[in-house]
């Protein structure tokens, strides 16, 4: 049997989800309401490998504290043992490394959904999550490479032996060309490529879809690649547009490792990843004037929000030209 449920569920607002009585509720442990919200994160909302992956370790971390803490069930913890959890996450353990705050921060994310899920399902009387908030996160502005790093990180790209040179000079054009996410870019496929309307189809997070359109260059080593690289490495058991050097998809690692290697090798000075070529395709738009709405649909962003740090990063650069530059900008 279940922990005993008690009979005070707070009286929320009509206009509020009314959540079941204490007379309807339903013991469950943890863990099988942990596998039941992973496979309702699967199959109704539809998310991403990557991003059903970090909510199990999540969670799977949570359920493996509560067991240690004597919690098996989900109405048996409150607000208090919350608290315990995130401090304990904060100093580590002999199994776990310390988190910093925006590892906590997700955890706590994914916590809270858990809960409200199962809230809904009538295993608790009660949301202990509803006042518990994710630490805050100092906001890191992203690091743009400018428009001559990309020259010479392109250049170094394609330096190298075929079918390797020509692959990896359309993936760094095509990862800045577009400002797709590196997910979105291995899991292509070729007719997900329209060359003559010059748009490609890509599949975000949630499996989403949006349509991108791709520029002269990035379109122009693509083409080589399909046309001259691809065939050599191909097998023709793949449709994936980036093939690795064996016929198969090129993963995830491998394309950040390209990118990687081709930065050490244009000598940059800093480290460069797929994610800093998204960052300057958005920078580099808001800088040339592009509105913030358009670049939010270009990134597939949900909320504008999100885009308008790179508002910021212009905003920034302008002052420090403004601040070296105007004769009295520093006089008080």
């Amino acid at each position: 049997m279940g922990p005993s449920l008690r009979h005070s569920v707070c009286h929320r607002s009509p206009s509020r989800i009314s959540w079941p009585s204490a007379t309807e509720l339903v013991s469950k442990d943890l863990a099988s309401a942990s596998a039941d919200y992973l496979a309702h994160l699967s199959v109704e909302r539809g998310l991403s490998t990557n991003t059903l992956q970090a909510y199990a370790r999540d969670l799977g971390r949570y359920v493996e504290w509560c067991a240690a803490h004597g919690l098996l069930w989900v109405a048996e913890v409150s607000l208090t043992e919350l608290a315990d959890f995130t401090a304990d996450l904060t100093r580590g353990d002999d199994a776990h490394r310390p988190l910093g705050a925006p590892s906590v921060a997700r955890t706590v994310v994914a916590i809270r959904g858990f809960y409200r899920f199962c809230t809904l399902e009538g295993w608790t009387p009660d949301d202990p999550t509803r006042s518990w908030k994710p630490p805050a996160i100092a906001r890191r502005l992203p690091k743009a490479l400018t428009y001559d790093e990309i020259e010479r990180l392109i250049a170094a790209a394609g330096d190298q032996p075929e079918p390797r040179g020509m692959r990896d000079l359309a993936l760094v054009e095509f990862l800045y060309g577009t400002g797709a996410r590196i997910d979105e870019v291995v899991g292509l496929d070729v007719d997900d490529l329209d060359l003559v309307e010059k748009v490609v189809l890509v599949r975000g997070k949630g499996d989403r879809q949006r349509l991108l359109p791709v520029g002269g260059p990035a379109l122009v080593a693509v083409s080589a690649y399909l046309q001259s690289g691809r065939p050599n490495v191909s097998k023709g058991t793949t449709p994936a547009v980036f093939l690795n050097l064996r016929g198969g998809r090129l993963s995830r690692q491998s394309a950040w490792a390209a990118v990687s290697q081709a930065a050490q090798r244009s000598e940059i000075g800093h480290a460069v990843s797929p994610h800093t070529l998204r960052h300057s395709f958005a920078t580099h738009l808001v800088e040339r004037g592009a509105d913030v709405r358009v670049v939010q649909e270009l990134l597939g962003h949900a909320s504008v929000t999100t885009t308008q740090i790179y508002t910021k990063v212009t905003v920034d650069s302008l002052r420090e030209v403004y601040v070296t530059a105007h004769p009295r900008a520093l006089q008080a």
